[in-house]
């Protein structure tokens, strides 16, 4: 997540925003016969192949459970998507892999089985990111922009532990969550109050939903699914998720593309100095761009628009728009929704344009606060999606999440302020807890370290030169770090670089399904 006092790190892209990313996919190999199975991997003509079971007799149940497939419920408030035309099912999984005899959860599943089960190479995991994503969501609603891979491959997305329709945490009400992700003002013992609320309400899962757990789960589903090896498409905090894979199970690796990597050596403070100056630099490039059109609120003028921008949204801290149903734009929701628009590309950048036009020329922040709700999990009726509880829930579980010192606290914020003046213009020591994981039950004693992942196969690792969320300097240093990958780029703005370049999909299409690695160096445009 982002932005003034809610910006979490390593978010999803909102699915709406997802489905409009991914529509520019193409990337259907070109090729004479059809693609050879990867090596180990028949081509098999049945999407339910017989589980192959673990080695740790304590888990072996787990691996070789038979998933119940059933179509999912349709969802009346999506008209025009039919939920029921993919299988939904329930993969159970230890609570605490220490006792796998002990208590249970489940992990929520959806598929499309392959379209060519003549030619299926098994199942192909997808994951948004988050953490706090739903895969489950993914699959349902952006299925059709992932053909050339649903051709050889299932389509598999779960909600991880934690997540959505898994066995889920939840900490906050709709109403404290309305309050929470539009106030400005938070009080300083804001991380105690949430903290509290998690435990009072999730209090046996918080100790259990970190990434090490997740990916043992994405094992436990792999076998169930009857796959030898994992084969992963991640996005974003799924990077992260797929390199936990990675580093545990290396020899169980498939084919692995992680899309928008997080680097795994830093903490939660570095990582949110460099995601600040990544939006400061999409910031300025969206308001410059913005005066070059016609119409743009901004002005005329490239150079003096980021600031006018970035004035207008501090200025609704002490002047809110009003919104309708007796809601205001907030400077809170104002910058939420102007930078959940930046993790798109310049089509999301034409509809930040109209939407500040709207709220600027017009006095209405009807659709900036909508952008907003879409990106904290808010729909039109006012319930949220446990997605922040989630994403707070794992990222303090995860490793990177200790208090740092006071004098390290001064000095980033210093730093923040110089790499990002514009986005960090008021920001104070507080916000750079963002979650606050001071107060949190339970923490990682695992240190963020270089993922080697040594005996895997070979990993691609996708990153954009532009990307706001998950800046591309991430990307090299996970691709340095581990033992065998190659680093695929993507020159241009926005989030993660698949169905934004042609050129990226063709080759992540072509790595996956006939396991043909990039060339090393490859530069890729955008569309």
């Amino acid at each position: 997540m982002i932005v003034r006092t809610t910006r979490p790190l390593r978010r999803a892209l909102p699915a709406a925003l997802l489905t409009a990313l991914l529509a520019a996919c193409t990337g259907t190999p070109n090729a004479a016969t059809p693609p050879t199975p990867p090596s180990g991997q028949a081509a098999s003509p049945s999407p339910t192949a017989k589980p192959t079971g673990a080695e740790d007799p304590a888990l072996q149940g787990f691996y070789t459970q038979q998933i119940a497939w059933s179509p999912c419920a349709d969802d009346p408030k999506t008209e025009k998507l039919d939920e029921s035309s993919f299988q939904c099912g329930r993969l159970r999984v230890p609570l605490d892999y220490a006792n796998p005899a002990g208590e249970g959860i489940e992990v929520a599943l959806a598929r499309r089985p392959a379209a060519k089960t003549d030619q299926r190479l098994g199942s192909l995991l997808l994951n948004p990111g988050g953490p706090g994503g739903s895969g489950i969501q993914m699959v349902e609603h952006s299925a059709d922009h992932f053909k050339a891979l649903n051709d050889r491959y299932d389509l598999v997305g779960f909600d991880p532990r934690g997540v959505g329709a898994s066995t889920a945490v939840h900490c906050l009400d709709d109403t404290a969550h309305d309050t929470w992700a539009t106030a400005d003002d938070r009080p300083d013992d804001h991380g105690k109050a949430y903290a509290d609320a998690c435990a009072a309400r999730s209090g046996n899962l918080l100790a259990h939903v970190g990434t090490r757990d997740a990916a043992r789960d994405l094992d436990v589903l792999r076998g169930a699914l009857g796959d030898p090896k994992l084969n992963y498409l991640g996005f974003s905090y799924g990077t992260y998720l797929g390199s936990s894979y990675a580093e545990q199970f290396p020899d169980r690796t498939g084919r692995l593309v992680l899309d928008g990597a997080v680097d795994p050596t830093a903490d939660q403070l570095d990582l949110l100095i460099q995601q600040f100056a990544g939006f400061e630099k999409s910031l300025r490039a969206f308001a410059a761009d913005c005066a070059q059109q016609d119409h743009c609120s901004l002005g005329s003028d490239p150079d003096k628009a980021p600031a006018k921008l970035a004035s207008f949204l501090d200025g609704l801290r002490a002047d809110p728009l009003a919104a309708g149903h007796g809601r205001k734009l907030t400077g809170t929701a104002g910058w939420i929704g102007t930078l959940s628009m930046l993790y798109g590309d310049k089509k999301s950048w034409e509809y930040l344009r109209n939407a500040l036009g709207w709220a600027m020329q017009r006095g209405k922040g009807d659709y900036l606060l909508d952008m907003a709700d879409g990106y904290n999990g808010r729909d039109a009726d006012g319930h949220y999606s446990n997605t922040f509880d989630a994403y707070t829930a794992i990222h303090c579980a995860d490793p990177g999440a200790e208090t740092p010192s006071a004098e390290r606290l001064q000095a980033a914020l210093a730093k923040v302020r110089e790499q990002a003046p514009l986005v960090a213009a008021h920001f104070t020591e507080k916000d750079l807890f963002d979650p606050d994981c001071r107060s949190w039950p339970h923490h990682s004693t695992e240190q963020p370290h270089v993922v080697k992942a040594a005996g895997s196969a070979p990993i691609v690792v996708v990153g954009s030169t532009g990307d706001p969320a998950t800046p591309y300097a991430w990307s090299e240093k996970l691709a340095a770090g581990f033992a065998n990958a190659i680093l695929l780029t993507r020159e241009g703005d926005g989030h993660t670089g698949y169905g934004k370049s042609t050129c990226i999909s063709n080759a992540v299409n072509a790595f996956l399904t006939e396991g043909t690695l990039p060339a090393a160096g490859t530069r890729c445009p955008s569309d």
